[in-house]
């Protein structure tokens, strides 16, 4: 699998798999979950609709990924995962991890040979960037699986070379 760190809009990837930082309602919000929403169109919200009025009634989980059509955006499929809130009192890491390799899983069996995700839990979840970062390398280098590609999307150029940084740790 071969990982690339670059600066750009998510929802512009021309990927197999996007990943959404989602909200565990699955009905959209603010930041990349509203941006794929409104760009990718009103088909991934009533898949979203469907998902909660069925297997997840409650909201999807913390830490699991789940995928719908990916509307009118480039990419096949979107996959929802839902980060942790950052907490300096209480390790969260193990969840922030689970996000990677869900979304990983799911874009698995679905066939999908690449995809790209935001940093997951570090816009509103204010979990600190360098960290996230870490755990987001630290998920996917330890994965095994059939994904080709994996891009993280990088917000803005401050932010991808704080990446490029932790990646060369």
């Amino acid at each position: 699998m071969h990982i690339e760190l670059v600066t750009g809009d998510i929802t512009t990837e021309t990927v197999d798999a996007i990943v959404n930082a989602a909200n565990s309602s699955l009905l959209g919000g603010g930041g990349v979950d509203g941006a794929i929403h409104r760009k990718g169109g009103p088909a991934i919200l009533e898949e979203c609709r469907a998902l909660r009025a069925s297997r997840y009634g409650r909201g999807l989980p913390v830490g699991e990924a789940v995928a719908t059509t990916a509307g009118r955006l480039p990419a096949r499929w979107v996959i929802h995962t839902v980060g942790p809130v950052f907490s300096s009192e209480v390790d969260r890491s193990p969840l922030l991890r689970s996000c990677y390799t869900r979304s990983l899983e799911v874009a698995a069996e679905l066939g999908a040979r690449s995809i790209a995700y935001p940093l997951i839990s570090s816009g509103v979840y204010r979990w600190p960037k360098e960290d996230a970062v870490r755990q987001a390398l630290a998920a996917l280098n330890a994965a095994d699986t059939s994904i080709d590609l994996v891009r993280l999307v990088l917000f803005d150029e401050a932010t991808r070379l704080i990446a490029e940084k932790v990646a060369h740790e």
